[in-house]
């Protein structure tokens, strides 16, 4: 299992939170994604390392950006 953590700007409610959690979450071998609000972070673990622009893609879905990966 792999894990990575993204800084995701725009996030402000819990609606922001479900959004980018849902979107992320339809991404082939995700098993769980965590959103912190107030630190505007989102950790996905995942069954092998995810594809960056992927991630980012499923942000921008939701209506917001992937400023960095950690």
């Amino acid at each position: 299992m792999t894990t990575a953590t993204y800084t995701v700007s725009g996030m402000t409610c819990q609606h922001c939170v479900n959004s980018v959690s849902s979107e992320i979450g339809k991404l082939s071998g995700v098993r769980d994604v965590r959103v912190d609000l107030s630190m505007g972070s989102v950790t996905v673990d995942s069954d092998a390392a995810l594809d960056g622009a992927a991630v980012a893609a499923a942000v921008d879905e939701a209506g917001y950006q992937v400023v960095t990966r950690s």
